[in-house]
């Protein structure tokens, strides 16, 4: 049950990401500033962290090894993942986009084929390649249904373009998250801490963020004193507190699909704390009746999402999970 409290509390911290990029948004902030900003002051808190721990030097022999790996994983599991988000929240609501990120629960079960998992035999352990875990597949449905109910009656009062604009990058985020991550486990196969493994994808993604920048700063100025302070929370936040609780909750069931999976769906928690933190920050309506519904769909698909990946299998004459 670990890596499944470790996933919740990563979700509460994850959510002021939603909270704060809409704020950002109404203030009159641009997006490329919320998300480059993110990235950049994330650096000094990671490297003090790893410095203390007297990891810098094995972080950056490893990244020397694999620079071309670190670049593309980094671009695809930060860049193609922050940056979309951020774009949204100019087009739609937190709660809508938090929502609609939990198309991440079902994205990180499809990805399971385009990795190998570890199994146990008769003459010990192999590497197969993994498989869509179906029957937490079924319970990441279940979530889905009951973020669905929650968002009915808000989702009616936006535009197409919103909905389009506001939902089609998330969707590309919600893969991309989890897919650099997973590749980024291959790649340091447990020779890097989790404070190493997010340090590392933050500077190897820092090209990214200082193009961002320099566009940025071409088009729309420097950014606000307000914009910065909060985007140094994002960063303090949902960059390194949840950034780091996540990656180590996946850490602690690398080569395990479904409990990774399992993991994955922890996330669906950001949409409860996303509702209650635009509520008591950003005064918007509490949710129906419906919508309440939905929250305790997504509460019993948690508990059995939990319970079914977490499940120990009888062992059977030829394998059985790891």
């Amino acid at each position: 049950m670990r890596p499944i409290i470790l996933g919740i509390f990563a979700a509460f911290f994850f959510a002021f990401t939603f909270i704060l990029n809409r704020s950002m948004d109404l203030a009159g902030g641009s997006w490329i500033w919320s998300a480059s900003l993110r990235y950049i002051f994330m650096i000094p808190f990671l490297l003090i962290i790893v410095i203390a721990r007297r990891n810098l030097k094995s972080l950056l022999v490893e990244m020397k090894n694999y620079p071309g790996q670190w670049v593309l994983w980094s671009f695809v599991g930060f860049g193609l993942f922050y940056a979309p988000l951020c774009f949204s929240a100019a087009y739609a609501p937190g709660w809508l986009i938090a929502a609609t990120w939990q198309v991440t629960i079902i994205s990180g079960s499809l990805l399971a084929p385009l990795f190998y998992e570890t199994v146990m035999t008769k003459s010990g352990s192999i590497s197969v390649r993994g498989k869509i875990p179906y029957k937490g597949l079924g319970m990441s449905l279940i979530i889905l249904f009951g973020i669905i109910l929650m968002q009915l009656r808000q989702a009616g009062n936006l535009s197409t373009m919103a909905i389009i604009l506001g939902i089609a990058p998330v969707v590309i985020a919600s893969f991309a998250y989890p897919l650099g991550n997973r590749k980024m486990m291959d790649l340091c196969r447990g020779r890097l801490d989790v404070f190493q493994r997010v340090l590392g994808m933050t500077l190897a993604s820092m090209p990214l963020w200082i193009l961002v920048s320099l566009y940025g700063l071409l088009s729309d100025g420097l950014p606000s004193v307000e914009q910065t302070f909060q985007s140094g929370l994002v960063a303090i936040s949902s960059g390194v507190i949840a950034t780091i609780l996540f990656f180590q909750a996946t850490d602690l069931v690398r080569g395990n699909m479904q409990k990774l999976a399992a993991v994955e769906a922890t996330q669906s928690m950001e949409v409860l704390f996303a509702l209650l933190g635009e509520v008591w920050l950003l005064h918007t309506e509490l949710p129906d009746l419906i919508s309440w519904a939905g929250i305790l769909l997504v509460m019993g698909g948690m508990v059995l999402h939990s319970y079914f990946t977490n499940k120990k299998p009888m062992l059977s004459g030829k394998k059985a999970s790891a």
